[in-house]
Protein backbone atom coordinates (compact mmCIF):
# COMPACT_ATOMS: atom_id res chain seq x y z
CA UNK A 1 0.00 0.00 0.00
CA UNK A 2 1.28 3.66 -0.68
CA UNK A 3 0.11 6.99 0.51
CA UNK A 4 0.77 10.32 -1.23
CA UNK A 5 0.79 13.32 1.84
CA UNK A 6 1.07 17.14 0.10
CA UNK A 7 2.40 19.17 2.65
CA UNK A 8 1.46 22.74 2.32
CA UNK A 9 3.31 26.05 2.38
CA UNK A 10 6.16 24.15 4.59
CA UNK A 11 8.19 27.36 5.05
CA UNK A 12 5.67 29.82 5.76
CA UNK A 13 3.18 27.69 8.06
CA UNK A 14 5.55 25.69 10.28
CA UNK A 15 5.10 27.33 13.73
CA UNK A 16 5.80 25.39 16.87
CA UNK A 17 6.82 22.69 14.85
CA UNK A 18 4.00 21.59 13.41
CA UNK A 19 6.09 19.48 10.43
CA UNK A 20 6.60 17.21 13.09
CA UNK A 21 2.43 15.87 12.37
CA UNK A 22 4.12 14.64 8.81
CA UNK A 23 6.94 12.57 9.86
CA UNK A 24 4.68 11.35 12.73
CA UNK A 25 2.70 10.22 10.13
CA UNK A 26 5.40 8.92 7.74
CA UNK A 27 7.27 7.02 10.44
CA UNK A 28 3.84 5.32 11.45
CA UNK A 29 3.29 4.56 7.75
CA UNK A 30 6.40 2.89 7.36
CA UNK A 31 6.94 0.86 10.51
CA UNK A 32 3.12 -1.02 8.96
CA UNK A 33 5.07 -1.44 5.61
CA UNK A 34 3.47 1.40 3.80
CA UNK A 35 5.20 3.08 1.71
CA UNK A 36 4.69 7.23 1.59
CA UNK A 37 5.69 10.04 -0.39
CA UNK A 38 5.76 13.38 0.76
CA UNK A 39 5.10 16.61 -1.86
CA UNK A 40 5.74 19.83 -0.91
CA UNK A 41 3.40 22.54 -2.41
CA UNK A 42 4.21 25.89 -2.12
CA UNK A 43 3.37 29.13 -2.79
CA UNK A 44 1.82 30.10 -6.44
CA UNK A 45 1.77 26.29 -7.02
CA UNK A 46 -1.23 23.91 -8.16
CA UNK A 47 -2.29 21.09 -7.54
CA UNK A 48 -4.60 18.17 -8.64
CA UNK A 49 -7.37 17.17 -6.25
CA UNK A 50 -6.70 13.42 -6.55
CA UNK A 51 -2.74 13.64 -6.13
CA UNK A 52 -2.54 13.27 -2.34
CA UNK A 53 -4.47 11.13 0.34
CA UNK A 54 -3.25 13.40 3.33
CA UNK A 55 -2.95 17.21 3.49
CA UNK A 56 -0.96 18.82 5.88
CA UNK A 57 -1.09 22.57 6.60
CA UNK A 58 0.05 24.09 9.77
CA UNK A 59 0.21 27.07 11.59
CA UNK A 60 2.00 30.45 11.43
CA UNK A 61 1.93 34.31 12.90
CA UNK A 62 -0.66 36.90 10.92
CA UNK A 63 1.99 38.15 8.56
CA UNK A 64 2.57 34.71 7.55
CA UNK A 65 -1.08 33.87 7.13
CA UNK A 66 -1.45 36.61 5.03
CA UNK A 67 1.12 36.13 2.58
CA UNK A 68 -0.31 32.19 1.96
CA UNK A 69 -4.18 33.44 2.52
CA UNK A 70 -4.54 35.09 -0.92
CA UNK A 71 -2.60 31.85 -3.05
CA UNK A 72 -4.72 29.08 -1.06
CA UNK A 73 -8.23 30.82 -2.20
CA UNK A 74 -7.07 32.17 -5.56
CA UNK A 75 -4.85 29.26 -6.47
CA UNK A 76 -5.06 26.26 -4.72
CA UNK A 77 -9.08 27.21 -3.41
CA UNK A 78 -10.61 24.84 -5.76
CA UNK A 79 -8.41 21.73 -6.35
CA UNK A 80 -8.63 21.72 -2.05
CA UNK A 81 -12.33 21.71 -1.71
CA UNK A 82 -12.56 19.37 -4.45
CA UNK A 83 -10.40 17.05 -2.35
CA UNK A 84 -12.01 17.93 0.91
CA UNK A 85 -15.37 16.30 -1.05
CA UNK A 86 -13.54 13.19 -2.48
CA UNK A 87 -12.72 12.12 1.09
CA UNK A 88 -9.01 12.98 1.03
CA UNK A 89 -7.86 13.95 4.78
CA UNK A 90 -7.02 17.19 5.65
CA UNK A 91 -4.84 18.31 9.13
CA UNK A 92 -5.16 22.48 9.40
CA UNK A 93 -3.64 23.43 12.31
CA UNK A 94 -4.24 27.14 13.96
CA UNK A 95 -3.24 29.85 11.22
CA UNK A 96 -4.57 26.82 8.36
CA UNK A 97 -7.61 25.97 10.29
CA UNK A 98 -8.75 29.85 10.39
CA UNK A 99 -8.26 29.93 6.78
CA UNK A 100 -10.29 26.74 5.86
CA UNK A 101 -13.12 28.55 7.93
CA UNK A 102 -14.94 31.69 6.15
CA UNK A 103 -12.95 34.05 7.23
CA UNK A 104 -10.41 35.30 10.04
CA UNK A 105 -10.84 39.09 11.15
CA UNK A 106 -7.72 39.93 13.10
CA UNK A 107 -7.07 42.63 15.77
CA UNK A 108 -5.68 44.69 12.48
CA UNK A 109 -6.32 45.29 9.10
CA UNK A 110 -8.40 44.42 6.71
CA UNK A 111 -10.26 40.73 6.94
CA UNK A 112 -8.17 37.98 5.62
CA UNK A 113 -11.06 35.90 3.66
CA UNK A 114 -10.85 32.06 3.91
CA UNK A 115 -12.39 28.82 2.12
CA UNK A 116 -15.35 27.93 3.56
CA UNK A 117 -14.57 24.66 3.76
CA UNK A 118 -15.60 24.70 7.64
CA UNK A 119 -18.78 26.75 8.33
CA UNK A 120 -16.69 28.95 10.80
CA UNK A 121 -15.19 31.96 11.37
CA UNK A 122 -12.76 33.78 13.63
CA UNK A 123 -12.34 37.33 15.22
CA UNK A 124 -9.54 38.77 16.91
CA UNK A 125 -10.81 40.73 19.95
CA UNK A 126 -7.73 43.09 19.72
CA UNK A 127 -4.96 43.41 22.60
CA UNK A 128 -7.42 44.48 25.58
CA UNK A 129 -8.50 40.47 25.63
CA UNK A 130 -5.39 38.06 26.69
CA UNK A 131 -4.57 35.37 24.03
CA UNK A 132 -5.68 31.57 24.32
CA UNK A 133 -2.17 30.44 25.23
CA UNK A 134 -0.54 27.43 26.88
CA UNK A 135 -1.05 23.27 27.02
CA UNK A 136 -4.54 21.78 26.36
CA UNK A 137 -6.92 18.82 26.38
CA UNK A 138 -9.32 17.73 24.45
CA UNK A 139 -11.97 14.97 24.63
CA UNK A 140 -11.84 13.42 21.28
CA UNK A 141 -13.93 9.39 20.96
CA UNK A 142 -13.88 9.02 24.42
CA UNK A 143 -9.86 9.53 24.85
CA UNK A 144 -7.60 12.26 25.04
CA UNK A 145 -5.68 14.60 22.57
CA UNK A 146 -3.25 16.72 24.34
CA UNK A 147 -1.07 19.50 22.67
CA UNK A 148 -0.57 23.27 22.92
CA UNK A 149 -2.40 26.07 21.50
CA UNK A 150 -1.28 30.30 20.69
CA UNK A 151 -3.94 31.92 19.24
CA UNK A 152 -5.25 35.50 19.72
CA UNK A 153 -8.37 34.70 17.35
CA UNK A 154 -11.75 32.95 18.60
CA UNK A 155 -13.33 31.01 16.44
CA UNK A 156 -16.76 30.11 16.44
CA UNK A 157 -18.67 27.40 14.71
CA UNK A 158 -21.83 27.53 12.49
CA UNK A 159 -24.74 24.71 12.61
CA UNK A 160 -22.54 22.68 9.24
CA UNK A 161 -19.33 22.45 11.11
CA UNK A 162 -18.95 19.72 14.11
CA UNK A 163 -16.12 20.33 16.86
CA UNK A 164 -13.28 17.61 16.67
CA UNK A 165 -13.71 17.50 20.41
CA UNK A 166 -14.72 18.94 24.12
CA UNK A 167 -12.20 21.38 26.12
CA UNK A 168 -11.13 19.58 29.50
CA UNK A 169 -8.06 21.73 29.67
CA UNK A 170 -7.54 25.01 27.75
CA UNK A 171 -9.27 27.31 25.72
CA UNK A 172 -10.22 25.81 22.43
CA UNK A 173 -11.87 27.44 19.60
CA UNK A 174 -12.60 30.41 21.80
CA UNK A 175 -12.90 29.87 25.62
CA UNK A 176 -16.41 30.20 26.37
CA UNK A 177 -18.19 27.12 24.25
CA UNK A 178 -16.13 23.91 25.37
CA UNK A 179 -15.51 23.26 21.52
CA UNK A 180 -12.26 22.50 20.04
CA UNK A 181 -11.36 22.32 16.43
CA UNK A 182 -13.74 21.54 13.38
CA UNK A 183 -14.59 18.46 11.03
CA UNK A 184 -15.92 18.24 8.14
CA UNK A 185 -15.84 15.24 6.08
CA UNK A 186 -12.33 14.12 6.34
CA UNK A 187 -10.88 17.56 7.03
CA UNK A 188 -10.02 18.31 10.92
CA UNK A 189 -8.57 21.49 11.90
CA UNK A 190 -7.38 22.71 15.40
CA UNK A 191 -5.56 24.74 17.78
CA UNK A 192 -3.55 22.15 18.90
CA UNK A 193 0.46 22.41 18.34
CA UNK A 194 3.61 20.86 19.56
CA UNK A 195 2.98 19.11 17.47
CA UNK A 196 0.02 17.18 17.43
CA UNK A 197 0.47 13.65 16.35
CA UNK A 198 3.61 12.54 17.66
CA UNK A 199 1.90 12.85 21.43
CA UNK A 200 -1.77 11.43 19.97
CA UNK A 201 -0.43 8.52 17.77
CA UNK A 202 -4.53 6.93 18.40
CA UNK A 203 -5.48 10.31 15.95
CA UNK A 204 -2.15 10.01 13.96
CA UNK A 205 -3.40 6.50 13.30
CA UNK A 206 -7.16 7.48 12.98
CA UNK A 207 -5.51 9.68 9.92
CA UNK A 208 -3.72 7.11 8.36
CA UNK A 209 -6.78 4.48 8.32
CA UNK A 210 -8.98 7.05 7.16
CA UNK A 211 -6.81 7.81 3.97
CA UNK A 212 -5.61 3.91 3.35
CA UNK A 213 -9.78 3.03 3.73
CA UNK A 214 -10.49 5.99 1.04
CA UNK A 215 -7.77 4.45 -1.41
CA UNK A 216 -8.07 0.82 -0.50
CA UNK A 217 -11.62 0.04 1.09
CA UNK A 218 -10.77 -2.89 3.43
CA UNK A 219 -8.29 -1.84 5.48
CA UNK A 220 -6.86 -2.85 9.08
CA UNK A 221 -4.09 -1.40 10.84
CA UNK A 222 -1.57 -3.27 12.24
CA UNK A 223 -1.18 -2.42 15.79
CA UNK A 224 2.50 -0.79 17.05
CA UNK A 225 4.81 -0.87 20.02
CA UNK A 226 3.32 2.98 21.25
CA UNK A 227 4.68 3.06 25.15
CA UNK A 228 6.95 5.46 24.34
CA UNK A 229 4.36 7.58 22.99
CA UNK A 230 1.62 7.53 25.16
CA UNK A 231 4.16 7.74 27.99
CA UNK A 232 4.58 11.67 26.54
CA UNK A 233 0.93 11.75 25.59
CA UNK A 234 0.57 11.20 29.64
CA UNK A 235 3.33 13.19 30.76
CA UNK A 236 1.75 16.03 28.59
CA UNK A 237 -1.68 15.43 30.22
CA UNK A 238 -0.99 15.38 33.69
CA UNK A 239 1.59 19.03 32.97
CA UNK A 240 -1.68 20.49 31.94
CA UNK A 241 -4.14 19.25 34.17
CA UNK A 242 -1.22 20.25 36.75
CA UNK A 243 -1.64 24.03 35.27
CA UNK A 244 2.52 23.84 34.10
Amino acid sequence: MELRIGYFYPDELNLYADRGNVICLVQRCRWRGVDVRVVPVELRERFDPDEFDILILGGGQDRDQRVVADDLVEVKGEALRAAVESGAVVLAACAAYQLLGHYYQPAEGDRIRGLGIFDAYTVHPGPAEPRCIGNIVVEWQGRTLVGFENHGGRTVLGPGAAPLGRVVVGFGNNGQDGTEGAVYKSAFGTYMHGSLLPKNPHFADHLIWLALKRRYTDVTLAPLDDRLELAAHQAALQRAKAGD
